[in-house]
């Protein structure tokens, strides 16, 4: 879940730490407790493995469900996109969708971690309709696979976009703190922070100039 679905620096952007302190808590209330409360030396032992199997049953089946939620929260793309990455799980991309990728790599889930691409908007000038089909179908360019370039040919005009880590004006004191730390380990390298949108909820994406990728996320309002 770590290295390979919720990928630093991703992991907590992606609500993967909920997502398994859930599935921890549901398997040691069902697994461990359960099984506290139905053992008893006085219970005959055929009663006994009855009722661990049914425990065991039910466990299996909601650590499996619990991996399946994980697995269809797991992030596929960070898309670029104007001014911002937004971060794209795979339940929220529909089959449909992905089929109309332009190449390979955007008509699939990930499993291996986010894939980086770009979004371009529909060019009103070339399609009328198009943009007032997207608003129709409710959905952003972002969970439009049929939208996707290459990561990069738009991340330089998305970085044009970008602010110094200095302009950070809603990190607090300790995340202040952590910002000057990595921008001393990168040395003499500029530093620029992206808004990053999972959902509803905002972070700040902090980005090497040079590679041009993500380096730490975190959680600071960015707008």
């Amino acid at each position: 879940l770590y290295f390979l679905w919720f990928p630093p620096p991703y992991f907590i952007a992606a609500g993967a730490s909920r997502l398994i302190l859930l599935l921890m808590g549901v398997d040691v209330c069902i697994g461990p407790l359960l099984t506290l409360l139905v053992v008893n030396p006085r219970k005959p032992r055929r009663l006994l493995r009855l009722d661990l199997s049914v425990i065991a049953i039910v466990q299996a089946i909601a650590f499996t469900y619990g991996i399946h939620v994980i697995a269809a929260a797991r992030p596929v793309f960070v898309v670029a996109e104007v001014d911002r990455l937004v971060l794209v799980s795979a339940d929220q991309l529909a089959d449909a969708d992905l089929a109309r990728g332009r190449r390979p790599i955007f008509r699939k889930r990930s499993w291996t971690g986010p894939v980086l691409v770009g979004a371009l908007p529909p060019n009103e000038l070339v399609n009328p309709n198009a943009v007032l089909k997207v608003l129709e179908g409710g959905k952003d360019i972002d969970q439009l696979p049929r939208f996707y370039v290459p990561y990069g040919q738009v991340i330089d005009k998305v970085l044009h976009r970008a602010m110094p880590l200095g302009q950070l004006k809603h990190a607090t004191a300790s995340q202040r703190r952590r910002l000057d730390r990595i921008q001393a380990a990168a040395g003499s390298l500029p530093l620029l922070a992206l808004p990053l949108q999972r959902g509803d909820h905002d972070y700040t994406a902090i980005m090497s100039s040079q590679s041009r990728r993500p380096m730490v996320i975190m959680a600071i309002e960015p707008w």
